[in-house]
Parts: C-alpha cells; structure tokens; sequence
C-alpha cells in the first residue's frame, strides 16, 4: 500500500493507494485483485477488499465502491451498500464517519481528497474519459457542496499509467487540442509516426488544482512497467491476457 503525504498527516482520516501485492488471487490476478468486475473467483475478491477495508480501519461491509463507467458522475454517500446494490458513478463523497469510499483502477488515476476541516472527504475514478468530462471537479463540487471549502481541500493522485508508456493516435491527440489548446502540453512525441505519449497523470493533478485545490500532490508512479507491483490493463492488452485485475485506493473518516 502507498500513501501520500500530504493525506497521511491527517489525523482523523485513514487512506491507501493499495498495489497489488498481499492478497489472495492467483494466475493474472496475483494477488490482491479488488476488481469484482473481473473474471476472478468473486469470494477471493471479496476477501482481498476485506483486507483493505481492514488497513483503513473499518469493517468489510462499510468499504464501498461503485460500478465505474468512465463518467463525470459523482454520488454523495450517506450509508453503506451491498455490491449488488452498487450505484454507478466514477466518484465518491461523503460526511459520514467509519465508511471508507474507494474506487478502482488498472492503468487509470484515482484521486483521493479530505478536507479535515469540515470532516469530508472524497475518491474519484479518473481515466482520460472521466478527467475531460470533468470527474475531478465534479467532486470537488460535490464536497464543497456538503460544505467543504475549495481551499482547505487536500488532494492526492494516485499511482496511474505513466507520460513513457501511454502512447495514442491522432485522434486521441486532437480530442484534447480541441477541448483545450493549453492540453498540448501533456503531449510529448513518439517515435511511432503520428502518435504521441500522454501523461494522464499530469493531466488530472493540473485538473485538481484548478478546481481551487491548493494542496495536492502525485505519487509517481508507473502502472503498466512496474509489472510486479500494479495491475494494467494496458499491458494485458499487449500480452494477449484474458483478463486483468484491479487495484483499490480508498479513504475513511476514522470513526
């Protein structure tokens, strides 16, 4: 498990960027496979987020995550759920103490924020879809809305596919020109004739702070070459494997 800094010095908040090590799954999960939307044996998956509710100090049953499609859509969580009752939503926020909200990701960017102050915190789910939808601010919105304010937010970005191995097309490229000219800046050339690498991460923390976060940092980190400590599924892709896991990132108010 990783954590930031900047989140780890709160005393009334519990967080993790999980990695894939320490749990339960085998073959192309191994091991600590969150994704109940894979191919994995669902009761090991469960087990796998048991023991990450555990490391954030709430029970089983109170971790909570949502069935994420690469939306801007963000929920306000006021109870706990079962997995089958999942709402779906690519972000998190809530007031309520001793629930941890968390989203997964294999190769995207999680973003985790708190704000200690007003006792909120939120997750959000941030592949390029979701982060030029506007994910990010969305929960911002969200938590300023239960009455959080925008400059004592504190925000971190998670471990994401990095700038040396996200490599797209032209029409990627031009999708994001055409949203916003500055967005070149998040491009570097490849030596693949009309492709370019893209820093996802980049991207999103520029996106967090001018949502008026003033604190936020990047664990820099990358998903699809650091084989033996994330998931991807990128790489998946690139090794013809049928399936791929999914690592958590969660954040509780301690109860």
């Amino acid at each position: 498990m990783m954590k930031a800094t900047n989140l780890e010095s709160l005393g009334s908040v519990q967080h993790g960027f999980f990695t894939r090590q320490g749990g339960y799954s085998s073959g192309v999960y191994d091991s600590l496979n969150c994704g109940l939307g894979s191919d994995d044996d669902q009761e090991t998956v469960f087990k796998n987020k048991a023991a990450c509710a555990t490391a954030l100090g709430v029970g089983a049953d109170r971790l909570l995550t949502v069935h994420q499609e690469h939306t801007a859509d963000v929920i306000t969580v006021s109870k706990a759920w079962t997995h089958g009752n999942a709402p779906v939503a690519d972000g998190l926020v809530t007031k309520v103490p001793g629930i941890a909200i968390a989203v997964l990701a294999a190769d995207c960017t999680p973003v985790l924020f708190a704000a200690p102050e007003a006792g909120i915190i939120g997750a959000a789910h941030a592949g390029w879809k979701g982060a030029i939808s506007g994910i990010v601010e969305n929960t911002v919105d969200a938590m300023t809305q239960l009455g959080a304010k925008r400059d004592q937010i504190i925000a971190a970005v998670g471990p994401c596919i990095g700038p040396n191995s996200y490599e797209v097309g032209p029409e990627f490229h031009d999708r994001f020109l055409s949203d916003n000219a500055h967005n070149a800046l998040y491009f570097q050339p490849s030596e693949k004739t009309g492709h370019v690498y893209f820093d996802i991460g980049g991207f999103v923390l520029d996106k967090v702070r001018a949502s008026g976060v003033n604190t936020a940092e990047r664990l820099k980190a990358d998903t699809y070459s650091q084989t033996d400590k994330f998931f991807s599924y990128r790489r998946s892709c690139h090794r013809d494997e049928t399936d791929y896991g999914r690592q958590l990132s969660g954040i509780a108010l301690a109860p």
